[in-house]
């Protein structure tokens, strides 16, 4: 098996990604368009990390860094690259990441009815915080 290639997105790979994400990510986001993605990269370039083997895209997460925290989201591995250590990978690239700005502690937005990521942010040493609710408000339609 050949090696695994961690790098930042570019906005050359935006298409490919969001394709990538109705394949591989589980829901979706109102976020997951376009012009959504072009603004993540354009403000914080190093944010969308992809995994790669054989010039494939297999893996994908957002590192986000507001200054205070670390955001994770779209963790997502290709269905038939699961249980490779790519989504380690990319956790650990975005920890990396996270260390060096100087974050302290990461969050993962991970949808409520899906069960296989919350066994997967488990094992990775993530929980979650009962004491915390989310309230969202979606700023557009």
């Amino acid at each position: 098996m050949t090696e695994l290639r961690i790098r930042a997105a570019g906005p050359e790979d935006l298409d490919t990604v969001l394709a990538f994400w109705k394949t591989a990510a589980e829901g979706t986001s109102i976020s997951d368009d376009r012009d959504g993605v072009e603004r993540l990269v354009a403000r914080d370039p190093e944010a969308l990390i992809l995994a790669e083997r054989n010039g494939e895209l297999v893996g994908t997460v957002i590192a986000g860094f507001d200054g205070w925290r670390c955001h994770l989201y779209r963790l997502a591995v290709h269905p038939d690259h699961r249980r490779r250590g790519i989504g380690t990978a990319l956790l650990a690239a975005a920890e990396e990441r996270f260390t060096a700005l100087g974050g302290r502690r990461g969050d993962a937005m991970v949808l409520r009815d899906n069960e296989r990521a919350h066994h997967a942010w488990r094992a990775a040493g993530y929980g979650p915080q009962e004491q915390w609710v989310r309230w969202v408000k979606p700023l557009t339609d």
